[in-house]
């Protein structure tokens, strides 16, 4: 086995033989390592065992969100399962990675409030068109609201984040 080490910093190489240069630090050392040879001890064999691959296992973080089991209706902390079959209209609206209802709130320069529908597949714009009603029968006024196609985002005035959460929820999202 053949191991070559190339020093690079004059000051490494003085301390190494043991006397020092006075003067400025020194900022970088590089040192390289070449390795040339193959060190093999004669009956050395090499094993490859699947069983103890269990314990790794374990070590590795999972890729994914496992699928939450299945429920009959909303958990002790508030979580509510999607419905078994998808509801029939024309836009859908996907759960996020972790199986929740993707409304959000938004609060920008420290008092604009909003509300955030992202995950919108299909008609965005039947979706603004029902929020709209929803929220003219909850609150009375017409709410502004603001369609962005792109990111398949719909963004309502006001924090109504828990009503739009349990109006998803009960549509079948």
């Amino acid at each position: 086995m053949a191991v070559r080490f190339t020093l690079l910093s004059p000051v490494l190489v003085g301390a190494l033989r043991g006397f020092t240069t006075p003067g400025a630090p020194v900022t970088a050392v590089r040192v390289r390592c070449v390795y040339t040879g193959a060190a093999k001890a004669p009956g050395t064999v090499i094993e490859e065992s699947t069983e103890e691959y269990k314990f790794v296992e374990r070590l590795i973080p999972p890729s994914r969100v496992p699928d939450p089991p299945k429920h009959a209706s909303r958990t002790p902390s508030g979580w509510t399962p999607p419905a078994e079959t998808p509801p029939t209209l024309p836009y859908m609206i996907r759960r996020s990675r972790m199986h929740n209802i993707p409304v959000y709130t938004d609060l920008t320069n420290s008092n604009r409030k909003t509300t955030l529908v992202r995950k919108v597949e299909g008609d965005i714009w039947a979706l603004e068109k029902d929020v709209k009603e929803y929220l003219k029968e909850l609150t009375g006024i017409e709410l502004p609201t603001q369609v962005n196609e792109v990111t398949r985002c719909l963004k309502v005035k006001g924090h109504f984040d828990k009503e739009l959460k349990e109006w998803l929820a009960s549509k079948g999202f």
